[in-house]
């Protein structure tokens, strides 16, 4: 039963209740958050008496005609007064035992009170998939099988007085299912065309007009059963081993004694399949061995786990001053604290977090180390393993179902070890955690846009690490400027430690112990979030160097204005022409970035300008070429809708249609075109959407199966390839000219990380971007590798702006099919949002695409200062301004306000 308005402020819910023995007390009650669409509300349900279930718990639960997954809150010793005993029902089992230890419990409770989110959404996110299912109500024939009208007597015969009213008449009856409507017989007729006379209630639905009322009709004459199919949680693998138990005795066979040698021979275990091949013998020949209790065969668990290459076994490195000084106060460092580790491209900041971890497990401690992308996992996996071998696991969406599973489970056990993840593992339920590592933590792949919650990780990790007591290190070359500030370096030069003005600037907003109950107002709990528990020790730790002295690549600025005045049309200026013919003539390897994927950016007509769009969205489709032969295709990159591409304009018939805009699909077609020798290969999200293929792809380069590497983004995150000493900006223009008050920022670390891949072997490298706008500040700062110029000039125009980091900032983000209503109610919103004074309402406003998938998107910004925090908006009395036609996100500290 629902329980309204429950206050949960004092409760402290991971820590043991009370304990309830047999005679004391009858029964016992618990508390639950549900796992379905639309409850937010906890639930009481009583305990059977053979169950122990404690707070944390993920259990089974009998909720409407389902069963479905929910978390224990906390037990009772008396249920609510206003709820009458007789119906609380009983919980059905238990899933899965302590998930949530306190500081978990406290996590997941500050990312839904700051982000404003359902608790159960959060937990669904932290979560692994399985963990939490949902049941369906099936219909199947009594007895379960097929038959002539007979089957439908014999039946209800065998059913009893399970019907209500009975089924006797039926029974005397020479057709049973002459009184049957026509709709009872219908799914009579359904039921009994399937060989096990069972189908979903829903699926019964689809077929079947008001099925339901056949369904009751053939239930009431025990014909058919109704029943629950649990929930299809994911399960551990087994898989059946083979066991050496007793010695090898000369009264066996010749052949029994060759396969007992061979299983000796493989330490006394095998697994099942394996040893059958291995001894090509038969399941029967095995069982005879077991019966006469030389051999067991039992079932065991098999981890599914991300399975990575062998690899040599690695050993520490010798570190340069700058490193040893980094590490050195990094170890020093055993309760909560901000590292920011700013090291250029190619510093050594990975062997710095090696060697940091090392001692950690060795005094039995887990490390967590957070990447922005897949892409970037592997490679930095190898790494790991190679230094701590199987103490590595890997954890992101990619895997699948079972691997997320299984690995979340390894993490449970309590042994030290390191799991390596993206924005998803911040929630990885390590125990002992002795340190947090946000590789690349500048990177927009750690915030989550959509579905809620809108979380970013560096900020759950900044939570995390203050709740576990241990340090916090975030590593970059080009680090965000909100960290940036939060560790004191703005206008300063040096390293050192410096303390908080204020945890507004760190993120590390606190809930002080108090439990936020979903259907709570979230308002004095986003305030208390505000307020830290103490002063946030913070460092800088610089790494101002390459390793071994390298120098860092001098970068080329190409005004391509010039060039297409001089005669040059192709989309390769001369000098980047001339530096691929030398890699080829080298056989050195380079890295050619490109802003955007697919062929052209747009596909229009010469004749009379039309431009091919998405009918979904207001944007243009981007043609994408296959392969030699294969259909010409236009794609929409924002809802996926692909048509083939037309021989005439749809607008006048013209023939003449143009591509414009270079995407990875059309630089690789210019380089088979202009070099024909020179081998490359394609980085983007196209080719690497099957499971593996970044490595695959990597591994290929590596080896040096290519000369070049054509991408996307995908190429900034941290690639270390030693071999590279040519970088290539196709077009540095895409990432500069954005309506966004981050473009600059982002820009800047996109064109420095790429830069950042050439050189780092013993040759040196050397970057050539091209670009219409030489004279932009950008342009300047990636030239000279100057960080510090940059975030200066950049920072002090968020702050006459009161952007982040000086400012806060809270996008709501509405959309609908119905372009008039989104409108509408982005406008009542705004209206009701600006009767309050103490922050600023940017809007209502369309976004910057209108229309994507079919849905209108309105937005309104609110903006206000860190340090004063104004009275935020009641959510719920926001949420239900809006008709259930129109969807509201609410993004907090967005990083994407297009």
């Amino acid at each position: 039963m629902y329980i309204n308005d429950i206050n949960l402020s004092s409760l402290v819910v991971s820590e043991p209740s009370e304990s309830y023995k047999s005679g004391k007390t009858v029964n016992r009650w618990v508390e639950v958050l549900v796992d379905c669409p639309g409850s937010t509300g906890l639930f009481t349900y009583r305990l059977p008496a053979h169950l122990e279930i404690k707070p944390g718990d993920i259990l089974s639960v009998p909720f409407g005609a389902q069963q479905l997954g929910a978390i224990a809150i906390r037990l009772l010793a008396q249920p609510n007064i206003d709820l009458p005993p007789e119906k609380i029902r009983e919980v059905e089992d238990i899933v899965s035992v302590g998930f949530f230890p306190s500081a978990y419990w406290e996590l997941l409770n500050r990312v839904a009170a700051y982000y404003y989110t359902p608790l159960i959404q959060v937990i669904r996110v932290a979560l692994p998939p399985g963990l939490l299912g949902r049941s369906q109500r099936r219909i199947r024939l009594v007895g379960g099988g097929r038959g002539a009208e007979g089957q439908g007597g014999r039946g209800a015969e065998g059913q009893g007085g399970r019907g209500a009213g009975g089924s006797s008449y039926l029974l005397g009856s020479a057709d049973p299912l002459a009184f049957l409507t026509p709709t009872a017989r219908q799914v009579w007729e359904l039921l009994q065309g399937q060989p096990a006379g069972d189908y979903s209630f829903v699926y019964l639905q689809q077929k079947v007009k008001s099925a339901y009322r056949g369904i009751r009709e053939l239930l009431r004459f025990g014909l058919v059963e109704s029943y629950l199919e649990p929930p299809r949680l994911t399960r551990p693998k087994l898989q059946k081993a083979v066991t050496l138990t007793g010695t090898i005795d000369q009264e066996l066979t010749t052949r029994q004694r060759e396969i007992l040698e061979v299983l000796r021979r493989h330490g006394g275990e095998l697994w099942l399949n394996e040893f059958l091949q291995i001894c090509k013998t038969t399941t029967s020949t095995l069982k005879g061995l077991e019966e006469k209790g030389y051999i067991v065969i039992e079932e065991r668990e098999v981890l599914r786990t991300e399975q990575g290459p062998t690899l040599v076994g690695d050993s520490a490195k010798s570190l340069t001053t700058a490193q040893a000084s980094a590490l050195e106060t990094i170890q020093t460092l055993d309760e909560f604290a901000q590292v920011l580790l700013h090291g250029v491209t190619g510093s050594g900041k990975t062997e710095v977090y090696l060697q940091a971890i090392a001692p950690l497990l060795n005094q039995g401690k887990s490390a967590l180390v957070l990447v922005p992308e897949i892409g970037l996992t592997p490679q930095l996996t190898d790494r790991f393993r190679a230094r701590f071998g199987n103490k590595v696991s890997v954890y992101h969406s990619a895997l699948s179902d079972g691997e997320r599973y299984d690995t979340w489970r390894q993490m449970l056990t309590g042994e030290p070890q390191v799991v390596i993840g993206t924005r998803s593992a911040v929630f990885a339920p390590l125990p002992n955690l002795g340190l947090i590592i946000l590789d690349e933590e500048h990177d927009s792949s750690f915030k989550q846009d959509s579905p809620i919650p809108t979380y970013h990780a560096r900020t759950v990790a900044l939570w995390r690490a203050e709740l576990e007591n241990c340090p916090l290190v975030l590593g970059s070359a080009t680090p965000s400027l909100e960290t940036w500030v939060s560790v004191g370096r703005q206008g300063s030069g040096g390293a050192g430690e410096q303390r908080s003005r204020g945890a507004e600037e760190q993120g590390s907003r606190g809930i002080g112990g108090e439990f936020v109950t979903p259907n709570s107002s979230l308002l004095t709990p986003h305030s208390s979030l505000l307020t830290s528990h103490s002063a946030l020790s913070t460092h800088y730790l610089s790494l101002p160097e390459r390793i071994n002295s390298r120098p860092l690549p001098p970068v080329e600025i190409v005004d391509m204005r010039q060039e297409l005045q001089q005669g040059n049309r192709s989309i390769f200026s001369r000098s980047l022409q001339a530096a691929l013919q030398e890699l080829q003539e080298r056989k050195q390897q380079g890295i050619l970035f490109i802003h955007r994927r697919g062929h052209s950016t747009f596909v229009s007509c010469r004749s009379c300008g039309y431009v091919l769009e998405c009918p979904h969205c207001d944007v243009s489709l981007a043609y994408h070429h296959t392969e030699e032969k294969a259909p010409e295709l236009l794609r929409c990159h924002y809802c996926n809708y692909a048509r083939s591409h037309p021989k005439f304009c749809p607008d006048c018939s013209s023939p003449y249609l143009k591509f414009f805009g270079s995407g990875t699909q059309r630089v690789t077609q210019e380089l088979a075109r202009q070099f024909r020798d020179l081998k490359f290969i394609r980085f983007d999200s196209d080719t690497t959407r099957n499971k593996g293929s970044h490595r695959t792809l990597l591994t290929q380069f590596a080896n040096g199966e290519a000369h070049l590497l054509v991408g996307t983004q995908m190429l900034t995150k941290g690639l270390d390839l030693p071999q590279v000493t040519l970088v290539g900006v196709v077009a540095a223009d895409g990432l500069l000219n954005l309506s966004d008050y981050r473009a600059s920022e982002r820009a800047f670390q996109t064109l420095t990380q790429v830069a950042g891949r050439a050189g780092r072997g013993e040759d040196p490298g050397r970057v050539i971007v091209q670009t219409y706008t030489t004279e932009h500040q950008v342009i300047a700062a990636v030239r000279s590798h100057d960080y510090q110029s940059f975030s200066q000039a950049e920072l002090e125009q968020r702050q006459a702006l009161n952007y982040p980091p000086y400012g806060r900032l809270i996008l709501l983000r509405l959309s609908s099919l119905d372009p008039i209503q989104v409108q509408n109610t982005a406008q009542v919103i705004a209206t009701a949002l600006s009767k309050e004074e103490e922050f600023e309402i940017l809007g209502p406003a369309p976004a910057s695409i209108l229309r994507v998938a079919n849905r209108y998107r309105w937005q309104i910004l609110i903006k206000f200062a860190p340090d004063a925090l104004p009275r935020l908006p009641d959510w719920e009395e926001v949420r239900s301004l809006c008709p259930s036609s129109v969807s509201l996100t609410i993004d907090v500290d967005p990083l994407n306000i297009m």
